[in-house]
């Protein structure tokens, strides 16, 4: 701990999901503040819009209600912010400097839609460049994106990387990724650049994390070295089988099915964003209930159980106010025709609702 304190940058992996992730998010934070009180931790869940938000929240000028009303919370990450709230109590606990790293979500689905280079300078949410992905990054993004994460169009697949390579959608999902990835970084880079004696670390998806392909490698290509990598593993990994450059350290966490999570609210299984003035499926999670319902990509939600849908945190009320079992009428939009799908909720909700 104290090695990973005196470096500029610790980036703590998670599942979004994974109660215990966040724990172990926890302790690491309090173990790290022990070696290193010049802390500034940074979280991918908020977009830096809504850094007036955070900054009153870490000295103490909001109570929680207000903060994720604020803070937009069911609009920009949806997740139950349960999950999160002691990670954020500590940074106010501590009178940390708390920083938003992320940007809103739209630009980077503009991104994987139409690609960076068809974006004017200004309209790029004043972001650089991201420096290239190496082979190894592309290699593991291919397998993401062969696996479809439920969205309806045909995909290449996993065994023919190849042609994954080769698919424009699948650079123009790079290139979201990797304008993901250098938002973060920018936003990390700039805290070191005005603190330069403190500790920055980073909560952020390990996907982000993982082997220095995303975000450190975006910090390196800015001028922050020496960035450290901690992820949580389950008991059922071997140490031996893994890869050496995965991080700089792993942590052994409980097995999900050994943890008791937060009580769970209706999950619906889809990523939106704003859409002129309503809502629009980025993604449908597969295995959810959406796509159960035949929920696609590209759907514009119109209404649900008979009110106009205008906004994100509209939508996702409704959505959690279900009771687990319930059926829930949605009127759908796609390819300028109205539909209307039911999402069939479960006894026990299974999938989440994202906003990510």
């Amino acid at each position: 701990m104290a090695a990973l304190a005196r470096r500029p940058v610790v980036l703590l992996g998670e599942q979004h999901d994974n109660a215990e992730h966040h724990r172990w998010q926890l302790q690491m934070l309090a173990a790290l503040h022990a070696h290193k009180p010049d802390m500034i931790v940074g979280f991918e869940m908020f977009p830096r819009r809504v850094q007036p938000a955070l900054d009153r929240w870490a000295v103490g000028a909001l109570n929680e209600k207000n903060f994720l009303r604020e803070s937009d919370w069911e609009t920009v990450w949806g997740f139950n912010p349960d999950l999160y709230l002691p990670l954020f109590h500590f940074v106010r606990q501590n009178r940390l400097t708390m920083i938003a790293l992320n940007i809103d979500r739209a630009l980077v689905s503009r991104v994987g839609r139409e690609g960076r280079a068809a974006i004017p300078a200004d309209q790029r949410g004043g972001l650089s460049d991201p420096a290239a992905a190496s082979d190894a990054y592309l290699r593991y993004l291919a397998d993401v994106y062969a696996t479809g994460h439920g969205q309806e169009e045909a995909r290449p697949k996993k065994s023919d990387p190849a042609a994954v390579m080769a698919d424009d959608k699948f650079k123009r999902f790079v290139a979201a990724q990797l304008t993901w990835d250098r938002a973060m970084a920018e936003a990390v880079a700039k805290a070191r650049r005005k603190q330069p004696a403190s500790l920055v670390v980073g909560i952020m998806g390990q996907g982000h994390v993982r082997f220095g392909h995303g975000v450190a490698h975006q910090l390196a290509d800015l001028g922050v070295a020496n960035t450290a990598i901690v992820l949580p593993i389950e008991p059922d990994t071997a140490c031996t089988g893994l890869p050496p450059t995965i991080a700089d350290a792993v942590f052994v966490v409980a097995p999900p099915q050994q943890v008791t999570p937060p009580p769970e609210k209706p999950r619906l299984g889809i990523m939106m964003e704003r859409s002129g003035k309503g809502v629009r499926i980025m993604q449908v999670v597969k295995g959810s209930v959406a796509e159960a319902s035949n929920f696609a990509a590209g759907d514009t939600v119109v209404s649900a159980a008979g009110q106009p849908i205008e906004k994100i945190s509209q939508f996702i009320t409704i959505v959690r106010r279900q009771a687990p079992g319930t059926w829930l009428p949605i009127m759908i939009r796609r390819n300028g025709r109205d539909m209307e799908l039911v999402a069939k909720f479960p006894p026990t909700s299974q999938t989440e609702l994202n906003s990510k």
